[in-house]
This record gives structure tokens, C-alpha cells and sequence, in this order.
């Protein structure tokens, strides 16, 4: 992993300063009974269990029929599996990822409820994981800027293009990996080759973080700075579909069936977006 470290320093502070605007900074472990506390990310696994990577917990929640319980308690020590840790995902397999700064790596939990890390620290700052049609693992890494691309089972991390400053990922239905990013145009698609094509020329985003397609291949981003969700239809420019309150900083982004699920770590809390852009917060309970 020489190469790996010869990146970082270059890629130190620009990944930094991305990571305050987010609201990054690490704070104490909270009880669980306080609920969520700093919320990045969501994901929906088949079984249509709702998962959120929590900051500040730091750790995993797992929310069902509106009870919101600790899928996974995070250890306080610095550099211990998901103690910063930044988004989560499902693979082709329905098990949960998540990927983790603190240790610079990916993990896939277990039958167990267990943590296993993927890459051996290979990864630099990861913002987001999607996974293309032969079960690999692709990586947004904020610091290294690039795209990584890891075995299905684990191992050595491949890069698959260089992108400034990458966040949000999205995969589409002809193998095509969207990818917002800090580059002079903001939505990019990678071939599986890394060949690099604009989907949104220039910079119409304020701050964008995450991006999810629907089945008319519409893509939507959130834009924490603009307090906004974007809309993208396919071959047109971007418009904002919902903006202000109660949306505050929205990141992470999930479908669950034809809901739009926004996370926002500044309520904290999740709201949901009908197809009609009517929006309600989710009540998640001890």
C-alpha cells in the first residue's frame, strides 16, 4: 500500500475542510436511549430494515415499525472499527457495508452482527459505497480522490479513476457509476473501464452530497448548503424538486419502496419524500 500513503498528504486538507462542512467533528458516545444523535447516512436492506450510520453514536442503528434500536455500538478509542464511521450500504447479497475513517476501511457485517473489515486499511476518507452487477465494491474516497474498486470477498483496493474530492455514488441499470464530486462538473459517470463522462455540466450544486437514482433513471441529490433535494431527469438540467424546512442539511439518501428517505444530521433525524414532494420526519422511538 506504498502508493496509498504517497497520496494522503496531498489530499489532507482539502479532505478535511469537506469534512467540516458536513459537520464531522467526533463527540462522546451517547446512551441509547437519546436516540439519534449526528445521522449521516441510510440504507434499506430487503428485508426493508432500515439502517443509519450515526456519527456520534458512534455506530449503527437499526430501525423497524418505527423502533429505533443499536444495531452496532462503536468503541470511543480512536482507530477502532467504525469509530468514525461515515456511510452504510447494501451489497448484492443483502448484507450490510459501512465504511469507516477512523480505521480507513470498509467492513461487511457478519451473520453475527459482526463487523469484517474488507481492504486491511486501504482506503482513505470513504463518503460513500455502491456496488456494481458482479457483487465488487466501489468506494467515493473524499481524501485520496479517487474511486477504489475492492473484491467482492475483500482485499486489495483497485483504483478505478481519479475524481476530486468524491462523495455521493450511485449505480445505474447499464453498469454506468454515478459520482458527485468537487471537479468542475459535478455529476460524472464512470464506465467500468474509468472512463469518466459528464451527466450535470458545471457546478449548479451548492453542496451536494449524496445522489440515488428511480426507475425512470431521474437521479436526485441533496444539497446541504442550498437546503435542497435536487431532481435530474435523464438528458436535462437540474432543478430543485423540494427546498428549506424541515429540510436543514440534507446528506445521506435512500429509497425504501417510492419514498424518498433524506438524512439530515441538523434536525437529527430522517424525513421521508412522497413522489408527490410532500415530506414528513420519520418517528424512530426507543
Amino acid at each position: 500500500m506504498n502508493a496509498v500513503w504517497r497520496f494522503r498528504g496531498a489530499g489532507c486538507l482539502l479532505g478535511l475542510s469537506l469534512l467540516a462542512a458536513v459537520g464531522a467533528a467526533a463527540a462522546p458516545a451517547v446512551s441509547r436511549a437519546q436516540g439519534l444523535q449526528y445521522p449521516l447516512s441510510a440504507a434499506v436492506l430487503p428485508d426493508g430494515k432500515l439502517y443509519l450510520a450515526d456519527r456520534n453514536l458512534p455506530g449503527i442503528w437499526r430501525a423497524e415499525g418505527g423502533k429505533l434500536q443499536v444495531f452496532f455500538q462503536a468503541s470511543k478509542k480512536f482507530r477502532t472499527p467504525l469509530n468514525a464511521v461515515r456511510c452504510v450500504a447494501a451489497d448484492g447479497q443483502g448484507r450490510l457495508l459501512a465504511g469507516d475513517s477512523a480505521t480507513r476501511d470498509v467492513y461487511r457485517f457478519d451473520e453475527a452482527g459482526q463487523p469484517v473489515a474488507l481492504t486491511n486499511g486501504g482506503i482513505g476518507i470513504p463518503m460513500d459505497i455502491a456496488v456494481d452487477g458482479e457483487g465488487r465494491l466501489l468506494v467515493a474516497d473524499l481524501e485520496l480522490h479517487c474511486i477504489w474498486r475492492v473484491p467482492a470477498a475483500g482485499g486489495m483496493p483497485e483504483k478505478l479513476a481519479e475524481v476530486r474530492a468524491p462523495r455521493g455514488l450511485t449505480m445505474a441499470r447499464d453498469g454506468t457509476l454515478w459520482v458527485l464530486n468537487s471537479s468542475d462538473d459535478q455529476l460524472v459517470g464512470i464506465d467500468a473501464q474509468g472512463k469518466l463522462t459528464p451527466i450535470v455540466q458545471g457546478q449548479p450544486f451548492s453542496f451536494a452530497h449524496d445522489v440515488v437514482l428511480d426507475d425512470s433513471g431521474t437521479a436526485y441529490v441533496s444539497d446541504g448548503y442550498a437546503k435542497a433535494i435536487w431532481k435530474v431527469p435523464p438528458g436535462g438540467p437540474p432543478v430543485k424538486w423540494v427546498e428549506g424546512p424541515p429540510l436543514t442539511n440534507p446528506v445521506g439518501l435512500a429509497w425504501r419502496d417510492k419514498q424518498l428517505l433524506v438524512v439530515d444530521p441538523r434536525l437529527p433525524g430522517v424525513l421521508q419524500i412522497a413522489p408527490d414532494g410532500k415530506i414528513e420526519k420519520l418517528e424512530l422511538g426507543p
